[in-house]
């Protein structure tokens, strides 16, 4: 079947002045002058006269006649050339990218952004014989959702689909899915909220609405008289008042419901002991539109225990204990053969994870000049070392492969060393008590991080509380890979992630290695900017096919000359008959 690329052409054919369409012509034939009758004698008396209207124009039976039959082929052979018909191309392809949001409101508009796709794959393919359909998610590090040509596979793949990230930059998918489907292809990015123009001559459709939608955006503990606490953040994300009620659920029952009033867009916080007798808890709030963040499912959070030695001296004897203070589940050790870390001023006695401080007794060298800089380092991010006052001592031996965290002038003040059995030294090679270091907020932070760090690699049980899509830090001894249970906050089995990536749904999970338990972890959502839906909105699509799309996909009429001779001929021939029709009587 053929499709116009001039479709305004067809507006010939209703007698448009400029190429008098058929109404125009059938009018013509329609609409004759009547005859005055003249009563005579004797004809050979009577003059030739012309005809005259006795009562103006009348409408009569149309007379059919050659010249016009001519006229109406003309017309319809005229608004068929300007018409401009193509024939689809056989075996011609139509490529279209769709890059999926990926955050996590788009799970609300999931059905509405499947139905629109399904309403505009027919648009986007046009003349086109085929289809070839590449769908992507905006987060780059996602696999595809679906490839192939088929709208119906392409809408179960969509149905299975779950849209879990936070806010995300889609330009890295959008260059992507233009690369995919060259420069004559369709790119649509399916979204919920309108924006701006997007790059590389990608279409924007949104499909979303504000909603109203009430839910947890963070937990925190405490302990309170011996007891464990937790407390959680409940935010109104709507702008009418809104009334929720909220329970404490374990594997021992419910707690009455409790209704709290909310503000918009007001902030209120809930607390409660944890139950003692229960592993697994969930704090659920009444359901809305969107439910990932209406239920909160919590474990009793157990951090890797860290024992720590400290040496003989008064400088690891205070920092040891101001370690103590600021660690949790931190512990003294009288072993420093079995401690996870050890303090010392006496680098003869390195033998695991240390902290190695220099310790000078004469006490009368000057002070250190020259700049200070920090190299790029994750212990060192944020940390400002520029108020650093050292007096010079003697200097600690400074090895090649050790990694310098700060240098002062050509002398590096503070390092590390990792060591071939897998332990860790972190090296000030000055004497605290020489300098005004313990005053410096950034010493302070930085023994902090490096003592977390060493915690963080031991392996041991560990029991936390996570947000969707936070990485999970382990410590996996050598042999078999672990074994990685998952189940949402009721207890259904979920698809399981590997030990080392992220959960994407809220409820619970745990990590086992033989007899070993690795982790247990209740995981939340916790994301308040994917909870606010007051900027969703619809936006539909601008018309994305063109006279482009149509050329490329389509050949023009093989018979347009063979149109073009038919029209002349038929007006010549009209022309014919009418001109012989008028020539005079003798």
């Amino acid at each position: 079947m053929p499709v116009f690329g001039n479709p305004l052409g067809l507006l010939a054919l209703l007698g448009i002045p400029a190429v008098l369409g058929i109404p125009a012509v059938l009018a013509i034939h329609f609409l004759q002058r009547k005859a005055r009758e003249l009563p005579v004698s004797t004809l050979f008396l009577l003059d030739h006269t012309q005809r005259e209207a006795v009562s103006g124009r009348r409408f009569e039976r149309m007379i059919p006649s050659i010249p016009l039959w001519m006229q109406l082929l003309a017309v319809i052979l005229l608004a068929w050339f300007l018409s401009e018909p193509r024939y689809p191309k056989s075996g011609s392809v139509q490529r279209i990218a769709i890059v999926m949001d990926s955050s996590a409101s788009m799970s609300v508009f999931k059905n509405d952004a499947i139905s629109a796709i399904e309403t505009l794959i027919p648009t986007l393919k046009g003349s086109a014989s085929n289809l070839e359909i590449t769908v992507l998610e905006s987060n780059p590090e996602r696999p595809r959702i679906h490839t192939g040509t088929s709208v119906k596979d392409l809408t179960a793949a969509l149905e299975s689909w779950q849209p879990r990230d936070g806010p995300i930059d889609s330009t890295h998918s959008i260059r992507l899915a233009r690369s995919l489907v060259s420069r004559e292809g369709a790119v649509i990015y399916v979204t919920d909220t309108p924006g701006a123009p997007l790059p590389f001559n990608a279409r924007r459709i949104a499909v979303g609405r504000p909603i109203d939608n009430v839910g947890f955006t963070g937990v925190s503990f405490t302990t309170e008289e011996g007891a464990l606490v937790w407390h959680a953040l409940v935010r109104n994300n709507s702008a009418t008042p809104q009334t929720r009620s909220w329970r404490i659920e374990s594997s021992n029952g419910a707690s009455p419901p409790r209704s709290i009033d909310l503000a918009p867009g007001a902030l209120i916080a809930l607390q409660s002991a944890f139950p003692a007798d229960a592993k697994n808890v969930r704090v659920t709030l009444d359901p809305d539109a969107f439910p990932l963040d209406d239920v909160l499912p919590l474990v009793t959070p157990i951090p890797k225990p860290l024992t720590i030695f400290a040496a003989t001296s008064p400088i690891t004897a205070a920092l040891s204990n101001k370690l103590l203070h600021a660690l949790d589940s931190a512990e003294s050790s009288n072993d420093q053969a079995s401690a996870d870390l050890s303090i010392t001023t006496s680098p003869a006695t390195l033998s695991g994870n240390s902290i190695l401080f220099v310790e000078d007794e004469t006490r009368d060298g000057s002070w250190l000049k020259g700049g200070i800089i920090a190299e790029s380092h994750p212990l060192m991010q944020g940390l400002h070392w520029q108020s650093l006052l050292v007096r010079e001592t003697a200097p600690l031996a400074h090895r090649p492969a050790d990694t310098v965290l700060l240098w002062q002038d050509q002398r590096p003040l503070i390092f590390i060393r990792d060591n071939e059995n897998q332990t860790r030294q972190l090296i000030f090679n000055f004497d605290p008590s020489l300098s005004n270091a313990e005053r410096q907020p950034a010493f302070i932070v930085l023994l902090h991080r490096f003592a977390e760090s060493i915690r963080s690699a031991k392996i041991a049980p560990v029991s936390l509380n996570l947000e969707t899509g936070q990485p999970i830090e382990l410590s996996i001894p050598p042999g078999d890979p672990p074994a990685v249970t998952a189940t949402d906050p009721i207890g259904n089995p979920l698809p399981t992630a590997t030990y080392d990536s992220a959960i994407r749904e809220p409820g619970f999970m745990s990590i086992r290695q033989g007899d070993l338990q690795l982790l247990d972890a209740a995981v939340h959502f916790g994301d308040p900017r994917e909870a606010d839906f007051s900027a969703c909105a619809t936006n539909p699509p601008d018309e994305m096919t063109g006279t482009s799309a149509t050329e490329r996909h389509t050949r023009p009429d093989p018979f347009w000359r063979i149109a073009v001779l038919l029209v002349l001929s038929a007006l010549l021939v009209s022309w014919k008959f009418t001109a012989a029709r008028q020539v005079p009587a003798h």
